[in-house]
C-alpha cells in the first residue's frame, strides 16, 4: 500500500504544473506561465477575482485577530459557563 501511495505521489508531483508554450504565449503579461487556456479578456474578468481576494484577506484578518484576542469580557458570556466551576456545582 505504501509503495502504491509513493508511486501515485511521484506521478502526480512529476506532472508539469506550469503552462505550456502555446498557452504561455496567449496569456496576458501578469499571468504568463501560470495558467492554461485563454486569458482574461478585460478588466471585468479580473474584478470578481480581485473582489474574492479582498474578501478572503478580510476574513483571514478577522479570524486571526479574534483568535488571538477574542475580547469577550462580560461576566454572563457563554464561555463563563465552561470556565466557572461554580455554576456546575
Amino acid at each position: 500500500m505504501k509503495k502504491r501511495w509513493l508511486i501515485v505521489c511521484y506521478v502526480v508531483l512529476d506532472a508539469p504544473v506550469w503552462a505550456c508554450p502555446v498557452c504561455d504565449r496567449n496569456q496576458p503579461k501578469i499571468l504568463k506561465g501560470w495558467t492554461h487556456a485563454g486569458g482574461p479578456n478585460g478588466i471585468l474578468d479580473y474584478l470578481p477575482v480581485i473582489a474574492m481576494i479582498i474578501l478572503a484577506l478580510i476574513a483571514l484578518y478577522f479570524s486571526v485577530k479574534w483568535l488571538i484576542k477574542p475580547g469577550e469580557k462580560q461576566d454572563d458570556h457563554i464561555k463563563r459557563t465552561v470556565l466557572n466551576n461554580e455554576l456546575h456545582e
